[in-house]
């Protein structure tokens, strides 16, 4: 199952700052939801694994992250793929870009996602509205970690 988001944050940091905290590992482990371990293999790419629930369906998925087409400090492509077991795989494109807004930053986000096997069967309104819910998330956890 294919589905499209996208949305905007704004921050209260430069971009250098938002830029330095997006390419921080510890900072994405604890803004992303469910993450038990993110771990930097070379400059662009990471291993991950996150707990996730969606809806019935409860997973530990293992997967990694790339980061492409850096043009810092202005947005980069973060690629993610992770396996979870028999609940299928999820995969996933967002395209981030940042820039200047009202003293702070403005984040800007595209993202295109896959999922597979028992979560694909879950229907499209249960993983789009959880996939809004933890990127709501996500971008909270973040925006407290750009201001402490």
């Amino acid at each position: 199952m294919a589905m499209t988001m996208n949305g905007e944050v704004q921050l209260p940091a430069s971009r250098e700052a938002v830029w330095a905290r997006l390419n921080d590992p510890e900072v994405l482990k604890a803004c992303i939801p469910g993450c038990e371990e993110l771990t930097r293999i070379d400059a662009s790419e990471f291993q991950a694994v996150a707990r996730m629930k969606v809806g019935p369906v409860s997973a530990r998925f293992k997967g990694k992250v790339t980061l492409s087409d850096l043009d810092p400090p202005n947005g980069y492509r973060i690629s993610g793929e992770g396996e979870g077991g028999v609940a299928g795989f999820a995969r996933g494109d967002a395209t981030v870009v940042l820039t200047d807004h009202d003293g702070g930053t403005l984040l800007k986000y595209d993202v295109e996602a896959q999922t597979g096997g028992k979560l694909a069967q879950l229907g499209q309104r249960l993983i789009g509205g959880t996939a809004k819910k933890l990127a709501d998330e996500f971008f909270a956890n973040f925006a407290k970690a750009i201001q402490g």
